[in-house]
């Protein structure tokens, strides 16, 4: 049977037969009434499904709230230093430098040499400090963490060269002014919101298209579909938009969550810009659900099918680390992944304050690979499962 051929109904005129009423010609409910009435139908099909509901709302929401309460706070901890005795360069500061210090440092008392190298030895602490007779620091740092170590002879060494300029009495002959720039990056939260939220809108998406086209084919609900009065449209129709419907919910569910006091997330004026471009996600992550579908004999088949695809592309699209940290070969790759750039676009509407410039290009082509694709999946498309 091709796909553009209804199947007839088979003729039962005769004695004694009832005539059949061809359902293509019998009067059908109102559009919207159709409409409608398939969005309940696929509305209650997925909530009925606790499952699916735990896999496409709370799996991907449990992602955001463990990665964001993990990676909450991002400064590097303070190296740890053994100051024994007396240490003029330390005990001299006070204020400003002295709390500029205790940023990098946390500087603990220690009565025996000694026990002090023994602990950095160990590993207990970093460093140990202390003052010779002739006046020399002395400083003992261990091998075990090269950062750590360059952190502390770093802070140390300007300590010592600033108290030599003040000892001198002269002012320095260079200056170096300096500034953190770490509120203009992006932090673990403004990161991991738009990364895991295109995940979930990508899974959610897919999965809902390829498994619905799937069962209803198995079950011959495309079959009576097809027979009965009712356009393609509204079936179509229908499931946009309660993927539309979805995807909007976890949009919702993400920013709820990630906006509280605990993880911090700060919404920038664009952040609305968020809304189309879920919108556009969805669409094309039906349209990859949907080629799917066409393919795809059983439920079995098309879980494993979006499994390779979706699970893979989040990892090189940067929905879980950035893809700065991939070898270039597979950055490569992420380029032609849609995800990556609903990420990237998601992220710098939400988190960098960025405006259509960044939402726009991305939306368009979001849109062309969703026709693309639901096109090479209407010419693959199966009303019966044989």
């Amino acid at each position: 049977m091709s796909p553009t051929s209804r199947p007839e109904p088979a003729d039962r005129h005769g004695p004694g037969a009832r005539p059949v009423v061809d359902a293509r010609r019998a009067p059908g409910p109102t559009r919207p009434g159709v409409l409608l009435s398939l969005s309940r139908v696929m509305y209650l099909g997925m909530v009925r499904d606790r499952t699916a509901v735990f896999f496409m709302l709370l799996f991907p929401l449990m992602f955001l709230l463990l990665f964001g309460a993990l990676f909450q706070n991002d400064s590097t901890s303070r190296s740890t230093i053994a100051q024994v005795g007396e240490v003029e360069v330390l005990d001299q500061l006070s204020g400003e430098a002295l709390r500029q210090v205790t940023q990098v440092l946390e500087i603990r008392k220690a009565s025996d040499r000694a026990q002090a190298l023994e602990d950095v030895r160990q590993g207990d602490v970093d460093a140990a400090i202390w003052q010779g007779e002739d006046g020399a620091v002395e400083l003992r740092y261990s091998a075990a963490d090269a950062t750590r170590s360059g952190t502390v002879a770093g802070v140390v060494d300007s300590l010592v060269q600033n108290a030599n300029v003040a000892a001198t009495g002269q002012p320095p002959a260079y200056e170096l002014h300096t500034a953190r720039v770490e509120d203009e990056s992006v932090k673990p939260i403004q990161f991991f919101t738009p990364g895991l939220l295109g995940w979930a809108i990508a899974m959610g998406a897919s999965f809902m298209s390829a498994l619905t086209l799937v069962n209803w084919r198995k079950k011959r609900i495309l079959r009576r579909l097809w027979l009965a009065p009712v356009g393609p449209g509204s079936v179509v129709g229908a499931r946009i938009g309660v993927s539309l419907g979805l995807a909007f919910v976890q949009l919702t569910l993400f920013l709820a969550v990630a906006t509280i006091p605990f993880y911090g997330l700060q919404l920038t004026g664009h952040w609305w810009l968020a809304i189309p471009l879920v919108g556009c996600g969805t669409l094309a992550f039906m349209a990859v659900g949907l080629l799917i579908g066409a393919l795809a004999k059983s439920e079995e088949a098309a879980n494993g099918a979006l499994q390779v695809v979706i699970l893979p592309m989040a990892f090189l699209s940067g929905s879980f680390f950035p893809t700065e940290q991939m070898p270039d070969w597979l950055r490569l790759v992420s380029h032609v992944l849609p995800l990556k750039y609903l990420n990237e676009s998601m992220m710098s509407v939400l988190s960098r304050g960025e405006s259509w410039g960044a939402a726009l290009p991305t939306m368009g082509g979001l849109l062309l690979f969703a026709g693309v694709l639901t096109a090479v999946a209407a010419r693959l498309f199966r009303w019966d499962a044989a």
